[in-house]
């Protein structure tokens, strides 16, 4: 597990909204934008990842339907009590389409400003930040904010649908120039508030460095729990999964259950396939519990090389298992 034992300063920051329909945040803060793959919090870390940045939403839903968020970042607390140092700013325009879903566009400029280091061979630290600087550019049409939610076509039956694109290359402090794609498309079919989903997200890659990533999203709620895909492989990744949405107790609790079969971009090498369950029950408006359980079972073809080598690892089988708590206020 990832988690630290320490403490640190999440957040500390000072609003303005004198100006109609807008939100000025200065300081320390949490940055969630659309699902979190490109800028979210992994919230139910124990130390979530937080923004020293300058954040302006303006939210005009009356007249335009419109949510516009741009900042500028200038430090990241990741949610292993980590600072790293980045130049980052980025925009993120939201616009409704009535009862259709939404059409988002974004650019995502990171640049990651820390002096790289050498090891004692004199190859370049496994630590080293600058390669992750890249600049992004997306479209996303989504029909619904919550996994639950469908565009409703009767009483008991609904649809939901999510087409993305997005395109990045190298930028700022980062020394390989590459480009790479990212595809993500869903479709979904909610049945007596049973929601089933299938969608097939794919981040491509051509080498070392030379691939999609995306450093600043919660990663763990994408490629599956078991967390063994959160930086893409060399030869890129393409998750194809299915998903099925169980609610209860009026939606209280929710059980749902993910199947994940992963390979190259190109479909040709087998990286495996994993089960993914989970239960949240909630109590109330500020009191849950979560159950969570990740099976990864190896493919025949090895996703990393081994550290320091240019050797496939093995594809071990995985298994993890979590249980929480929460209480927000």
């Amino acid at each position: 597990m990832a988690d630290p034992q320490q403490s640190e300063l999440n957040q500390l920051w000072l609003s303005y909204n004198g100006i109609p329909d807008t939100i000025i945040k200065v300081g320390r803060q949490r940055i969630k934008l659309d699902d979190d793959r490109f800028i979210g919090n992994v919230g139910w870390r124990q130390m979530e990842t937080t923004y020293d940045s300058v954040l302006l939403t303006h939210n005009n839903q009356q007249l335009f339907g419109l949510v516009v968020n741009a900042g500028y970042i200038g430090n990241v607390q990741t949610f292993t009590g980590t600072t790293e140092n980045i130049e980052a700013p980025f925009l993120n325009v939201n616009y409704k389409m009535g009862d259709y879903g939404n059409v988002i566009g974004y650019g995502y400029w990171l640049d990651y400003t820390e002096a790289d280091t050498k090891d004692a061979a004199g190859n370049p630290s496994a630590s080293n930040t600058s390669e992750k600087s890249s600049q992004t550019y997306g479209l996303r049409f989504a029909c619904c904010a919550k996994p639950l939610d469908s565009i409703k076509i009767s009483d008991n039956f609904g649809l939901a649908y999510t087409a993305e694109w997005s395109y990045q290359t190298d930028y700022g402090h980062g020394k390989t120039d590459y480009e790479a794609h990212r595809f993500n498309v869903m479709g979904g079919f909610s049945a007596y508030n049973v929601m089933f989903q299938g969608a097939v997200e794919q981040l491509n890659g051509s080498g070392r460095n030379k691939h999609f990533d995306t450093p600043l999203g919660t990663n763990h709620a994408f490629q599956g729990w078991a967390d063994l895909f959160l930086v893409t492989p060399n030869n890129g990744i393409r998750d194809v999964f299915g998903t099925v949405m169980v609610p209860f107790q009026r939606g209280d609790l929710v059980a749902t259950a993910t199947y994940h079969s992963y390979s190259d971009d190109t479909g040709q090498l087998d990286y495996g396939d994993e089960w993914n369950f989970q239960l949240v029950q909630k109590f109330g408006k500020h009191y849950s519990l979560l159950a969570k359980y990740a099976y990864y079972n190896g493919g025949a073809d090895a996703a990393y090389n081994k550290p320091n080598s240019t050797d496939p690892a093995p594809s071990a089988d995985t298994q993890k298992i979590w249980l929480s708590a929460n209480v927000n206020f």
